[in-house]
């Protein structure tokens, strides 16, 4: 009875969340209690939901305060000097552009929002792309594939953020070990970079790369400058602090990100209006995420309390033959590449991930094995009809989904591939 209960709790919330009935934050809060009622679990619901909310209470707070900080970063322009001295240094060359913009986008995509890297990046080289003449699906591409490896596993961004609140998970311990995937997914990002300028370099021809080499040294206009570049090297040097104490972890990323907001914010924002006028602006883009990682919580602590959970796992582990226990956090990995492009992320990681994580159990396979397993296979979602930054990138580059996902598909399967025997080799996800 719990196990079907569990299951209509994951398939009503998937439903309304998929077919747009209700945004994921009502639905993960109401669908649980409704059917929690039915199950009669009533007089126990105030403590699971309170229970749940504390489970996640750290990770809400990291990504109230990453959101914020990044969102400072942002408006003082610190990677403006990165996108313009890209510019400069390719020069025409498909290959030297094509990197350039492999490297922007792992560099923006730090503030692990898909829509703000999008527009960054292309805001900054589609211009390039099209009076050389190159294909703007590599553009896209490319900062696709940054923003899965970076956004899509630092504890700020969206999957990785939902699978930590979901299963109650540390963020440092699920993060340090994903260290070296991100390394090696960034690594095959700037050679596919390589490839792909290649083989435009090849298309294009020598002349048209001349005729655009003149071009280029007949302009004389410079970038313009946004008012806090005098700061840039402070915020430079800040970002680079606060990751370098993020690796070395001696502090939760939490208090970290707290004390970097409050530098950031009194450094480049002297005037008291000023500080409550950026906090407003910014708290719009961080508010909806985090009221959803408490959300999390409720669901989470009211599927785990009624045991749901448990009983929904140990049917998964009867279908699952016991010789491929040793494979799990693989076949979780492989699974989530189709389910992750068909499912919106609150979907899947409040839905499915709970019960991947306690059916590990059954094979000794940890929870956080899984999160990182999952975490790794949904780069395919970035390219699912379900992603909304996905259509602001189409329409940045004026193309349809059909033509970006075929594109894009065999380079993003390749990319996850790799990043999943990285962290095969490196230890992040256990077999």
């Amino acid at each position: 009875m719990l196990s079907i209960l569990g299951f209509l709790t994951i398939i009503v919330f998937t439903y309304l969340v998929m077919t747009k009935k209700m945004i994921a934050f009502t639905a993960i809060i109401f669908v649980p209690i409704v059917f929690a009622l039915i199950g009669g679990f009533g007089p126990q619901l105030g403590e699971m939901m309170g229970e749940g909310v504390v489970t996640v209470a750290d990770t809400a707070v990291l990504l109230l305060f990453a959101i914020l900080y990044f969102g400072i970063m942002m408006d003082a322009g610190l990677f403006d000097p990165l996108s313009n001295a890209i510019l400069r240094v390719a020069k025409g060359d498909p290959v030297k552009i094509a990197m350039g913009t492999a490297v922007l986008a792992l560099t923006v995509a730090l503030d692990g929002d898909g829509t703000t890297t999008y527009m960054i990046v292309c805001s900054a080289m589609l211009p390039v792309y099209r009076r050389l003449g190159m294909n703007p699906l590599i553009l896209a591409t490319l900062s696709i594939m940054a923003l899965g490896i970076v956004a899509g596993s630092t504890p700020w961004g969206g999957s990785a953020t939902r699978a930590i609140s979901i299963l109650g998970l540390n963020a440092s311990d699920y993060f340090i070990p994903m260290l070296p995937v991100i390394a090696g997914g960034s690594l095959f990002t700037l050679f596919i970079a390589y490839v792909l300028g290649k083989g435009e370099r090849k298309r294009l021809g020598q002349e048209v790369i001349d005729q655009y080499k003149s071009e280029m040294a007949l302009t004389t206009a410079a970038p313009a400058e946004k008012s806090n570049m005098k700061l840039v090297w402070f915020n430079f040097f800040l970002t680079l602090t606060l990751m370098g104490v993020l690796i070395a972890d001696v502090v939760e990323l939490y208090l970290l990100f707290i004390v970097g907001f409050a530098i950031a914010l009194v450094v480049n924002y002297p005037n008291l209006d000023d500080q409550k006028k950026v906090i407003k602006e910014h708290a719009s883009n961080a508010i909806p995420v985090v009221s959803l990682v408490l959300g999390a919580g409720i669901f989470t602590g009211i599927l785990q309390g009624t045991a749901m959970v448990d009983h929904m796992a140990g049917d998964i582990v009867n279908v699952i033959p016991e010789s491929f226990g040793d494979f799990y956090t693989l076949i979780v990995a492989a699974i989530c590449l189709p389910l992750s492009f068909f499912m919106s992320n609150d979907a899947f990681f409040f839905g499915a991930l709970p019960v991947f994580a306690e059916a590990g159990t059954a094979y000794g396979v940890e929870p956080i094995d899984v999160a990182r397993a999952s975490v790794i296979g949904q780069t395919i979602h970035l390219i699912g009809p379900t992603s909304a930054p996905l259509w602001v990138l189409i329409e940045l580059i004026r193309t349809d989904l059909g033509k970006l996902q075929r594109y894009t598909l065999p380079w993003i399967l390749l990319s996850a591939i790799v990043m999943v025997a990285v962290a095969v080799l490196t230890g992040a996800i256990a077999l």
